[in-house]
């Protein structure tokens, strides 16, 4: 697209070069924009923040990754009980029938809570905290059973909690 050239006897206004606070200067017409509009991108009003925050969006993935496992470790313990070589002894408290039920609904509220603060969602990230303390403290039951396994989610519980917690940043003024 070009200029509009200006031309003896013609200003040019804003409407003719799709700017303002542009001036005429001199005999050759070259253009600068005023003192003032060079500096007024830096006292324009800051965009308007997202509900979303980065570490938000970090927590409820984690959160719905964590319910994942969770939903895996219910089914399995429905429909392949053998597959886990527990002793009789081996658990905390309950049985693993009983800890697949625990787990599988821990974990579809996990899935619904880390969806939702993906999302944006004030309530998901609370319902989120809670959530992943739950799992972390459920697993420690299996810590003698599955020591790598529940030490990894027992971490990534901690690391949702930190995530969901972190304030959303404000924008200035």
């Amino acid at each position: 697209m070009t200029r509009p050239e200006s031309t003896p006897g013609h200003e040019q206004t804003a409407a003719d070069t799709g700017r303002t606070g542009t001036t005429e200067q001199g005999d050759r017409g070259t253009r600068r924009e005023s003192r003032q509009e060079e500096g007024a991108w830096a006292m324009s009003a800051p965009q308007r923040a997202t509900s979303m925050s980065g570490w938000a969006a970090f927590g409820g993935s984690v959160l719905v990754l964590l319910g994942a496992f969770n939903v895996i470790s219910a089914l399995t313990s429905f429909f392949r009980p053998e597959y886990y070589l527990l002793g009789a002894d081996e658990l905390l408290i309950f049985n693993f029938t009983t800890w697949g039920w625990i787990l599988g609904v821990l974990g579809v509220v996990q899935l619904a809570a880390g969806a939702a603060a993906m999302s944006g969602q004030t309530w998901a990230r609370a319902v989120g905290v809670g959530l992943a303390a739950v799992c972390a403290i459920g697993h420690v039951a299996f810590l003698a059973t599955f020591p790598i396994l529940s030490t990894l989610i027992i971490a990534m519980s901690i690391l949702v909690i930190y995530a969901l917690m972190v304030p959303r940043r404000q924008p200035a003024g």
